[in-house]
């Protein structure tokens, strides 16, 4: 049996989308792991907009991926090969921004931590809603937006993989949730599956300010920003005095190169005593099993509904990636790379596809 690695690498920086002369296709030998060291198969790929500022050289939380090395992401997947006591062969890991677009990743244990999937869930949910994407609109709304009874919560890109557990999660606490997605298919999900109270279609608002402002008529407390730009201007003229906004993403401006202003309404943080908080999910990460255990209840009870959207093969990833960026996916986008069911690779496999040349 012949196995090779295949890898999507960076091999220029994008401008705009990424497309196939940005990430490219390689396949290489195994490499196995050294002392401290996992090689993983990939079950599962995480499609994270994150992702497309790394692969530019503006500063950032992570360092940018080098020109040259394989695309970074999460990833669910399975221990083939171990060197680290505390991971034997079977085992379900996730890496957190730790692995890649590819067949195996070869990761320092440290970075990874340990599946013990629910029988009543399917194992994706451990890259989804279980995950760091599903544990941050749970940290964000509860720690940050601090929903109260009553209150309203706007929430940008609704019907993503945040967004849609963001109303949820405001509603459950209480709160009238009013979401913004770019199509009037996406309005009628988010209010007749997902239970938000009202959607507007951004992109057939003329004056979103004002649509805003007509749905909201005693104003916005609370607003989860995962997109920036001109939908943060709008509102910003629409919160009330002492309200919060919780930003979580800047998905309007991560294709674009060039300088863009700062928000036009910034000043009305100070005219009403705004409180802005940027995070990102790991400063929670101590505290990810309090999330998975209250959100799996929520899910048992049927009062959290989340949708997963999954595309099939590596070979299709970038194709899967662009789908955040023009609005098409509905929940929390992934690529398949391997059927969990199918047989893992043998130790004397991996070890006779690691003597192989390398491929390119």
């Amino acid at each position: 049996m012949t196995l090779l690695n295949r890898q999507l690498y960076l091999e220029s920086r994008p401008e705009g989308v990424p497309n196939e002369k940005n990430v490219r296709m390689r396949s290489v030998s195994l490499s196995r792991p050294g002392p401290g060291q996992v090689l993983l198969q990939n079950l599962y790929l995480s499609m994270d907009p994150a992702i497309r500022g790394w692969m530019s050289d503006k500063p950032s939380y992570m360092p940018p991926i080098a020109l040259g090395e394989v695309v970074r992401s999460s990833t669910l997947g399975r221990v083939v090969e171990s060197r680290h006591p505390d991971f034997q062969i079977g085992d379900i890991v996730v890496g957190l921004a730790a692995n890649g677009w590819e067949d195996f990743s070869l990761t320092a244990g440290e970075q990874l931590d340990h599946i013990q999937p629910y029988s009543r869930f399917p194992l994706s949910h451990y890259l989804s809603v279980f995950s760091a994407v599903g544990l941050t609109p749970y940290f964000g709304v509860l720690d940050i937006g601090k929903p109260k009874q009553g209150e309203t919560m706007l929430v940008s890109a609704a019907a993503g993989a945040v967004g849609s557990l963001a109303g949820q999660i405001a509603k459950i606490k209480g709160c009238r949730t009013v979401g913004l997605v770019g199509s009037d298919e996406k309005c009628r999900w988010i209010v007749e599956e997902l239970g938000y109270d009202y959607a507007i279609n951004y992109k057939t608002s003329e004056n979103l300010a004002k649509t805003i402002a007509e749905v909201c008529p005693n104003g916005i407390d609370c607003y989860f920003d995962n997109v920036g730009g001109e939908v943060l201007d709008a509102a910003l003229l629409n919160m009330n005095n002492f309200g919060r906004v919780v930003f979580c993403g800047a998905i309007a401006q991560y294709n674009t190169e060039q300088p863009v202003p700062g928000p036009f309404n910034y000043w009305q943080i100070l005219a009403r005593s705004l409180t802005v908080r940027g995070f990102i999910s790991p400063e929670f990460k101590d505290r990810f099993g309090e999330g998975i255990e209250e959100m799996s209840t929520w899910i048992a009870d049927g009062r959290l509904i989340f949708a997963e959207d999954i595309v099939e093969g590596l070979e299709n990833t970038l194709d899967a990636f662009s789908r955040l960026f023009t609005g098409a996916n509905r929940g929390k986008l992934m690529v398949k790379v391997r059927d969990p069911s199918e047989p893992a690779p043998t130790i004397e496999e991996i070890r006779a596809a690691a003597r192989e040349p390398t491929h390119v």
